[in-house]
């Protein structure tokens, strides 16, 4: 019997990246496969992170609304009353739609889901381990390792069901936590943590830096926090998590200083550990064709390249943002590369969204990063406070900064702390993609009222004519 002609492209894992690459690899008229270890496809994005976050991020601003938005609206409806397991049950009927669209995608594309755990084991060659234990193996001509990233554990502090939580357990909690302690005042542990404040959780948030959100802008960052903190959220910087004893009533952690100093003990019911993700290449057989990862796991790449010749690496797995549509744009970029076109990703034009509310996103360089640089600079600055649409709609946090080049007006980064900040940071993108200068955001006419204006008037401000503050 002759042996199955070897797929054009084998990925593993259906994550973003996986999942956009194996779409496109067969619009390109591949013969590719896509090997998943979860019961669905999407990875982390789908099933436990981007997308049942933000249907608990809507929900629960929803509910929030209702309680302190309605009345000063003139909406009378009483005290909103949670049901925590249908907030639960559409979060889980949303994710399952998104991850069944997948399989559309898959079946319209052609692209073969092979269910169970991918390896590599030798030049061309994919083992997978099914469910029941049955080992098969693909061959490919190339192998794009997709695989993603995992929650980084805290050193001291081992994770307990229902105690001591990653992102994934925070995302399924079976009531609300009297007090909800944050380790990690990053992008992951912000978010969650305003879900269950809003809900009605005391929430503490633990940061060994003395600033919130590294690599935000640290002016934005600022004004965050002081959000953040007006809504209820406290935080407490500078302090490094050394321990954890849990307990029936709870978990106490043990802080110190991140400088140096006395212990002392807190003590929540819930404690969330969101410290950043790392690579997931457990077990991924990368040395049987001699592929290394650096020290923190991280695959090296030239142009999604490995070392090996014929296996490439996209999205968390390799360096550059961690974020999913960053991995999106690596899997189309190298599975054109493969099929002998022209793939390239520009990652100082990839945005970062906050899914808070206030929302805050950011594309291109912050003002530390110039100064750092020494790149001479221009700002434009616009707050919210004077945007009609955000006035009218009680939204006023925040403002938008545009950053410019000092002799040639090119936009160098643009940082939105604001009321629908996700949606309107991709005009910046365009722009920068297309190496627009401040004065050509600043006289495109936009639609009024809308947020966007603040854009444009923050645009303005970089040359000193900001019209409506």
């Amino acid at each position: 019997m002759a042996e199955a002609a070897p797929y054009d492209v084998v990925i593993i894992g259906a994550g973003p990246g996986g999942y956009n690459a194996a779409i496109r690899a067969g619009q390109l008229g591949l013969k590719v496969a896509c090997i998943e270890m979860r019961d669905t496809l999407g990875g982390t994005c789908l099933n436990v992170g981007c997308m049942p976050s933000k249907a608990l991020l809507h929900a629960s601003e929803l509910f929030e609304a209702a309680a302190k938005e309605f009345p000063k609206l003139g909406i009378e409806v009483g005290a909103p009353k949670l049901n925590l397991a249908q907030m639960m049950s559409q979060k889980a009927d949303s994710v399952g739609a998104l991850t069944k669209g997948i399989e559309f995608l898959f079946k319209k594309n052609k692209v073969e889901w092979v269910k169970g755990r991918g390896r590599i084991a030798g030049p061309g060659q994919v083992e997978v381990t099914a469910a029941d234990g049955s080992k098969s193996t693909l061959s490919a001509k190339n192998i794009v390792i997709a695989t993603g990233s995992e929650p980084t554990p805290l050193p001291g502090v081992a994770f307990e069901d229902g105690k001591v939580v990653d992102s994934t357990g925070a995302l399924s909690l079976p009531a609300v936590p009297k007090h909800l302690i944050v380790v990690g005042a990053g992008i992951i542990g912000l978010e969650l943590g305003s879900v269950w404040r809003r809900l009605g959780a005391q929430v503490t948030v633990v940061e060994y830096l003395d600033r919130i959100t590294p690599g935000m802008d640290s002016d934005v960052a600022k004004a965050f926090q002081r959000a953040l903190t007006k809504q209820g959220m406290s935080f407490r910087l500078g302090a490094k998590v050394t321990g954890a004893k849990s307990g029936k009533d709870g978990v106490e952690l043990t802080v110190e200083p991140a400088a140096g100093g006395a212990a002392e003990t807190l003590k929540g019911d819930v404690v969330l550990v969101a410290i950043g993700r790392r690579p997931y290449t457990e077990g991924l057989g990368l040395e049987t064709v001699g592929i290394e990862p650096d020290k923190r796991g991280f695959i090296d790449n030239d142009h999604f390249r490995t070392n090996a010749g014929g296996v490439w690496v996209i999205g968390d797995v390799t360096h550059g943002p961690m974020l999913a549509h960053k991995a999106e744009e690596d899997g189309v970029a190298a599975i054109e590369l493969i099929a002998g076109k022209a793939g390239h990703v520009d990652y100082d034009l990839v945005p970062s969204v906050v899914y808070t509310a206030p929302e805050v996103a950011w594309v291109g360089k912050t003002e530390e990063q110039l100064k750092a640089a020494g790149v001479a600079y221009k700002t434009g600055k616009f707050p919210f406070s004077a945007n009609s649409r955000a006035k009218i709609n009680h939204e006023t946090d925040g403002f938008v900064k545009v950053l410019a080049d000092a002799a040639t007006d090119r936009i160098l980064g643009v940082h939105i702390l604001g009321p629908q900040a996700g949606e309107m940071i991709g005009e910046a993108c365009v722009a920068m993609a297309f190496g627009g200068a401040s004065e050509d955001i600043a006289r495109i006419c936009h639609p009024h009222p809308t947020r966007s204006e603040a854009v444009r008037q923050a645009a303005m401000g970089v040359e000193g004519w900001t019209m409506q503050a």
